[in-house]
């Protein structure tokens, strides 16, 4: 994420400077800029980058891009270079922002959404998949003077970028979506033709109507974005519309490069731990303290966790034990 929007802010002229714990990528991009590659854009530009031990300075704007479990590592080596008057905006997946508030403070907190596709592929080098749904906003909903800078800054990268006072809409519909990719990446087979399978629509549709439903007890009105209708996996909504939502995902993701998700990604070709429990694990817990089951939301993590320590093996047998 960093790197596809730092990469395009960087060659439109922007001061960008990298932070990243990987020294051979940093080393790479300092040596031979860094490389965005894919059917979206193809360039290469010079960039300063560092590794978190040798940054220097305050910085007025961050964009906090890790994993989402790398959130608190991250903070405690970004806040000494927080202005006092700075923000940090939330690229990420899952509720991170909560996270942020309460480590910097949420006059310091910027809520953003991503849905682009990308992939780091080797020190200095990106892959740009797909174009996808990006939003940012104030926590509080309401419209100030920094916002709008960051929104038109990320216009640059994304023209169609939106800014939102429900952020926080898009952030808890972007979980139910989450929970439907951690699905795919039980097997190996691509986004599209999981969502695609219609002996696991049922299975698809349950999993999605429990996010939603802890979303709609703590009342959050959840947004719609790049085929997702979060209403169609509403518990009164007609299972035609729901089928016509992941319809909707199929068409979408058959349209990017990226076909497996980073989880995917995480799971068979980094061989290193997911987002699972910082994404889904907050679903869960939120439902039992609202009285929100979420079965199929807590089996998909231990099923997840279980790839993760090598205990169990991509396959669609994961979904039949799901289903």
């Amino acid at each position: 994420m960093g790197g596809t929007i730092g990469g395009v802010l960087a060659k439109d002229g922007r001061d960008v400077l990298f932070v990243d714990r990987v020294r051979e990528h940093v080393q790479a991009m300092n040596e031979g800029g860094l490389r965005i590659t894919g059917p979206v854009a193809e360039f290469q530009v010079a960039v300063e980058a560092m590794h978190p031990e040798d940054l220097r300075g305050t910085f007025s704007t961050i964009l906090l891009c890790v994993k989402a479990h790398h959130t608190g590592e991250a903070l405690a080596q970004l806040r000494p270079h927080l202005a006092d008057h700075g923000a940090v905006v939330s690229i990420q997946n899952g509720l991170c922002e909560l996270e942020i508030a309460e480590a910097v403070g949420p006059e310091r907190t910027v809520g953003a959404f991503v849905n682009f596709g990308a992939d780091y592929l080797e020190p200095g080098v990106i892959h740009w998949g797909g174009r996808g749904a990006v939003v940012v906003g104030e926590l509080d909903g309401c419209t100030s003077r920094r916002v709008e800078a960051i929104h038109e800054t990320l216009r640059l990268f994304e023209p169609n970028a939106l800014l939102t006072a429900n952020i926080f809409g898009y952030l808890w519909g972007k979980l139910a979506y989450a929970a439907l990719l951690f699905a795919t990446a039980l097997t190996d087979e691509s986004i599209a033709d999981v969502l695609a399978e219609t002996e696991y629509r049922p299975l698809l549709i349950a999993l999605a109507r429990e996010v939603v439903a802890v979303a709609e007890a703590r009342g959050v009105s959840m947004e719609s974005f790049d085929g997702f209708d979060p209403e169609a996996f509403r518990s009164a909504a007609p299972a035609g519309r729901a089928e016509g939502s992941l319809d909707e995902l199929v068409a979408f993701n058959r349209r990017s490069a990226k076909s497996h998700s980073g989880i995917w990604r995480d799971l068979a070709v980094r061989k290193r731990s997911t987002e699972v429990g910082a994404q889904l694990g907050p679903v869960a817990s939120f439902g039992r303290e609202l009285g929100a089951a979420t079965p199929l939301t807590e089996r998909l993590i231990l099923q997840i966790h279980e790839i993760e320590r090598g205990e169990r093996e991509l396959s669609w047998r994961n979904l039949e034990e799901l289903a």
